[in-house]
């Protein structure tokens, strides 16, 4: 047995964060690194020691073997934890470790081979009589072979990359005519994400729930299961979120799941953390899909029913000790539920988003993982998870309420994110009532839609909040005369509220918004606020029925942030007019800051609404952009392998004149 006494940590963000907060409860030093652009993040400052790896892009720092092991050697460190994703499933990276005379808190090099390799992995599953999709994963099969298979796999089917993971890679393909299109675009997703363009088939479930397993085991031949999660809430293949135990299975069922976990890890002499998943069908039948092995983003919510923390459990199996429990040793006490907050646009088919994150408030009486605080930037270089918001409870229901609760008491703006939209689907009926699978999104499309808020009932709550402001903090409603026209219980603030310029006139509990008259009643205390207004008088969103407004806000000198719902409304105070600028034409425009890596067509190419016309990456995932309308493209701005800003004009195009 070993004692570490030191621990690099190969990774950034909230999992290294995570990973610290475990090392100082142990007495165990840490050490950092980072990416140029991450030289200002948390986990730099917070571990003990930290090594600057080289340049923003993940090859030249995060995803560079040698240099992690220099830094490792330089810093005295003995072991090196690799969170999840970068190097926590590189063979490679594990046997370099190993060679170096490091201890990598994983498994062999040899499981992560085979169990990263999805092909080899559901061969090994099948022979352990582990149940497995149909499917078609014969090594090295090229373009031809392949789509000739899907006839024979059936539509719809799932292309998934052989050295996949976090949804990178994969692609629906309903019907043979999209096959070539999406397998051209797995691969290329796939080379880039991990190096290895080779993709397998499996037959699709369209309703199934993902559920999975934790496992754990040690060098001394024990293996446990620390119960299930339910993961079945996605978009693009990848979590939003999870929930410990998965509802509505019965305890035989729960039973089995984990008897097939543990034997997956048995049967390649498996050694640490690791997640075994699978397909759930309505019939109660499962198969496995793969094995992750690593720690997993979720693992909080398998921590707080069990009480245990699975960091320091995987410390103490790769300092060669035994498991700290036996598998009856291992209790379950209520449900955690756990929502990962993206910067994306959920309302911009998730377009990751990058921007500085300010203002910026946590929620309290929720577990954070979070890799960012108030300040920092969110770079369009890495994964854009900014944190997880975790919630325990007595039983579902509770966490779930409780979670609803914190994405309401979340203050956050300047980027995009998914906040909101996490709000609603844990609000909505079939997340409540737990009618999951992993297509809930596409069956119930709402929930995609942004939640309507007139700008004039924002404008009246931000008007409301102006005037209350204290004198001697400098209010200009209250020093600036001119302001007050009407008289001495009146008061104009001018406002710009999304794009749209407004006027508010109040006056004890009346208000005029650009003319409109309403009645209102408004309350704020300690940062929180409540508007209440009558209905039909503001716009047709409102007739016939009141509106009612609760939320929190922060006060900037010269702008307002209310946050609703977890959606942030940024309004201006005593704004400037500003031109408006028409592009015109249909033109393209890049949706975010990324690399072009395909032009579909020719300049000069009449296509169909909806055809490819170009395609981005920007945070390992691919976006392909395509016609809203019939049209002609008369020219491309930019060429493969451009860099590209948010804004950027790709292509020049003629939109089809009816």
């Amino acid at each position: 047995m070993t004692n570490i006494t030191t621990l690099l940590i190969a990774n950034r963000g909230e999992i290294a964060r995570r990973i610290i907060r475990t090392c100082r409860e142990q007495g165990i030093r840490t050490v950092a690194v980072y990416s140029e652009a991450d030289a200002g993040l948390p986990h730099v400052r917070e571990a003990d020691q930290s090594v600057c790896l080289g340049p923003a892009p993940a090859r030249d720092s995060y995803l560079d073997v040698g240099k992690v092991i220099d830094a490792a050697r330089a810093t005295g460190a003995q072991a090196v934890h690799p969170g999840y994703g970068f190097l926590s499933e590189n063979t490679a990276f594990a046997a370099a470790c190993d060679e170096s005379g490091l201890i990598f808190i994983g498994p062999g090099a040899n499981a992560i081979r085979v169990m990263g390799d999805k092909a080899a992995a559901r061969q090994l599953m099948s022979e352990n009589k582990v149940p497995v999709l149909p499917g078609f994963d014969q090594e090295g099969a090229d373009d031809a072979t392949l789509a000739s298979e899907a006839e024979q796999v059936g539509f719809p089917l799932l292309i998934k990359a052989v050295a996949g993971g976090g949804g990178k890679g994969m692609r629906v393909v309903e019907s043979a005519d999209r096959f070539d299109e999406a397998l051209a675009s797995a691969r290329r997703e796939a080379q880039g994400a991990f190096g290895d363009d080779r993709v397998l088939l499996e037959r699709y479930l369209p309703t199934a729930r993902h559920v999975e397993v934790q496992v754990f085991a040690d060098q001394h031949g024990n293996a446990v299961h620390l119960f299930e999660r339910d993961c079945s809430v996605q978009r693009r293949h990848q979590k939003i979120i999870e929930e410990a135990p998965a509802p509505g299975l019965d305890e035989a069922l729960r039973e089995r799941l984990g008897e097939a976990a543990v034997q997956a890890a048995r049967a390649i002499d498996y050694v640490g953390a690791g997640t075994v998943e699978f397909l759930l069908a309505p019939n109660g039948e499962f198969f496995f899909m793969e094995m992750n092995t690593r720690l997993q983003v979720e693992h909080p919510v398998t921590e707080m029913i069990t009480g245990e923390d699975l960091v320091a459990w995987q410390i103490t199996v790769a300092e060669g000790r035994a498991l700290p429990k036996r598998q009856e040793q291992i209790q379950r006490h209520g449900a955690a539920m756990e929502v990962r907050l993206y910067a994306e646009n959920p309302y911009q088919h998730f377009l990751p988003s990058s921007g500085t994150l300010q203002p910026l408030v946590w929620p309290e009486g929720v577990r954070v993982d979070a890799g960012f605080e108030a300040g920092d930037t969110v770079s369009d270089h890495y994964d854009p998870m900014i944190a997880k918001l975790i919630c325990h409870g007595t039983d579902r229901e509770q966490a779930r309420r409780r979670l609803v609760l914190g994405l309401e008491n979340l203050m956050l703006g300047g980027i995009h994110h998914n906040s909101a939209f996490l709000h609603r689907v844990l609000s909505s009926e079939p997340f409540s009532q737990a009618e999951l699978d992993t297509r809930l999104l596409e069956k119930h499309p709402h929930l995609l839609e942004p939640v309507s808020i007139p700008a004039q009932a924002l404008a009246v709550a931000a008007a409301a909040l102006v005037v209350q402001r204290p004198a001697a903090g400098g209010d200009p409603w209250r020093t600036l005369n001119g302001w007050r026209p009407l008289g001495q219980r009146q008061t104009l603030v001018p406002l710009k509220v999304r794009d749209e310029h407004l006027i508010v006139i109040l006056e004890d509990g009346e208000a005029r918004v650009n003319g409109a008259p309403l009645s209102f009643r408004f309350h704020s205390d300690g940062g929180r606020f409540h508007l209440g207004i009558d209905g039909g008088t503001l716009d047709d969103a409102m007739t016939g029925g009141d509106i009612t407004l609760s939320g929190r806000f922060v006060d900037e000198a010269q702008r307002l942030w209310l946050f609703i719902a977890g959606q942030d409304y940024a309004i201006d105070l005593h704004p400037a007019r500003e031109s408006e600028h028409d592009t015109g034409h249909g033109d393209f425009t890049a949706p975010m800051s990324g690399t072009i890596v395909a032009l579909h067509v020719n300049p000069g190419d009449r296509v169909a609404a909806g055809d490819a016309v170009i395609t981005l990456e920007a945070m390992k995932m691919e976006h392909t952009l395509r016609a809203g309308e019939a049209g002609v493209v008369q020219a491309f701005t930019v060429s493969a392998g451009d860099s590209v800003g948010e804004g950027t004009l790709l292509v020049e195009f003629e939109v089809e004149q009816q």
